[in-house]
Order: structure tokens, then C-alpha cells, then sequence
């Protein structure tokens, strides 16, 4: 019994850390909401590789998302990062 109760307080210490790691970071957040890294298409065109023109055709089908500004276009580079990791394919051996 005295197993399950030790068990129990480490459980409940692990918790509240996490808790209170959750709030620092959130706090974080709330006090740089600018702080995402914006890209333009000459960035994410290098970054990933492609053609303008190829940029234009994942914006027209939604493939990544975007933000316009008097015609200047961005790309957050959490949604670049998003998009690589949902193709990504992961290696496996025979």
C-alpha cells in the first residue's frame, strides 16, 4: 500500500510540473505573439525548392497557407514545417 501511495504523490509532482511548464510557455506566447517567423516566396521558393510558379500552384490549391499584404505574399514557416512533416516518410528496414 505505502508503493501505491509513494506512486501517487510522484504522480501528482509530475503533473504539476508539467502544469506549471504548460503556463510558462503559454505566457511566453502571450508576450511575443509576432514571435512566428514569416517568410516571403523567394524564402520558402529556396527553402523548399521550387519554382515561383509551383509556389502559385500550392497557394491556388490550398496546399500551404498564406497571408497577402498589398500584394506582397508570406508564408509561416510553422505551416512550411507542418506541410514537410505530413509527407514525410519514414525509412525502414528489411
Amino acid at each position: 500500500m505505502e508503493l501505491v501511495t509513494l506512486t501517487s504523490e510522484a504522480y501528482l509532482q509530475l503533473v504539476s510540473k508539467i502544469d506549471l511548464l504548460r503556463a510558462v510557455l503559454e505566457k511566453d506566447r502571450k508576450l511575443s505573439p509576432l514571435s512566428e517567423t514569416w517568410l516571403d516566396i523567394q524564402e520558402v521558393c529556396a527553402l523548399l525548392k521550387v519554382s515561383k510558379r509551383t509556389l502559385q500552384t500550392y497557394r491556388d490549391n490550398n496546399v500551404l497557407p498564406f497571408s497577402q499584404i498589398n500584394g506582397k505574399i508570406y508564408f509561416k514557416a510553422s505551416d512550411i514545417e507542418e506541410h514537410l512533416e505530413h509527407h514525410y516518410i519514414k525509412a525502414y528496414k528489411k
